[in-house]
């Protein structure tokens, strides 16, 4: 009965650590070779214990006892992006950073407080859901943060032999004011002047929604989205310019219901060469 409870007691403060080695194939792709150990500790099997291997570059810490999974591995790469991390993104295992969405049950949480502090029953029947629907609504909101110009632009680059003005105008934008979390919206026109490439022009349409569908200023938004045009196509010249309504100045404070908000920023030639700038204004203002 001894010898059983020894062996019982040694299995208890087994640990499972897990290393790799990286090998390079003769194609140049990297591979990994996991070789698992049983250690034996004689700290108490609720502490775990911790192996940390460097593998060019590539840090990695496993955390706990041999009933855990690899999965509870943390890849230090993460703190720079998921695209970023190649242990993540080639071998595709379990322990990839949290989605947007699985933040849903605290914010759901979070709402669900704010109802009680305004003095509501968030149980009645009108407020069950409430708080799940908010969560929901404002990640919608701000799915922008979701987004990169890479993604949007999926290659719609084109190379032509064009260098006159294209304008896109009276685009829809619905955004949210970062100072008081209250809707603005408005229009985005866009003019740029090529440099023998055109953006697809819906492209357009989805710069400004990668921006304007985030927490935001007008005023940061406008530039945002002329940089990122340029940063697009390197045109000779970007023109923006932002008309909002702001909800922060209707529904509250000064609550003024007819007022509206006109943001430009001009970039390259729409900057240095009036007669161009009026050009563009000409166009965005005409019926």
């Amino acid at each position: 009965m001894k010898q059983v409870n020894e062996v019982e007691q040694r299995q208890q403060h087994t640990t499972t650590t897990t290393t790799f080695v990286m090998e390079t194939t003769n194609n140049g792709h990297e591979t990994m070779i996991s070789d698992q150990q049983q250690l034996m500790s004689h700290s108490s099997a609720t502490n775990g214990s911790r192996l940390s291997s460097k593998t060019s570059g590539l840090h990695l810490s496993f955390v706990g006892n041999a009933n855990e999974s690899v999965g509870s591995a943390f890849c230090k790469q993460c703190q720079i992006g998921h695209e970023n991390c190649t242990f993540h993104h080639d071998l595709e295992l379990d322990h990839k950073p949290p989605t947007r969405e699985a933040l849903l049950p605290d914010m759901a949480r979070s709402y669900r407080l704010l109802l009680g502090g305004l003095g509501e029953n968030p149980d009645r029947q009108g407020l069950i859901k409430t708080p799940e629907r908010a969560a929901k609504a404002m990640l919608f909101f701000t799915k922008g943060y979701d987004q990169s110009l890479e993604d949007v632009l999926n290659g719609a680059v084109f190379d032509e032999d064009h260098d006159e003005m294209v304008v896109v105008k009276d685009i829809e934008m619905f955004s949210m004011c970062e100072h008081h979390l209250v809707p603005f919206y408005g229009k985005v026109s866009i003019g740029y002047l090529p440099c023998n490439k055109i953006l697809g022009l819906s492209k357009l349409a989805r710069i400004v929604e990668i921006f304007s569908r985030r927490l935001q200023v007008q005023e940061r938004l406008t530039k945002q989205i002329a940089v990122a045009v340029t940063q697009a196509v390197q045109p000779a010249g970007v023109a923006v310019v932002v008309e909002g309504v702001h909800m922060c100045m209707v529904m509250r404070g000064v609550q003024k219901i007819n007022s509206k908000t006109v943001t430009s920023t001009m970039l390259g030639v729409f900057r240095d060469d009036p007669k161009t700038r009026e050009e563009f204004l000409n166009l965005v203002n005409s019926k």
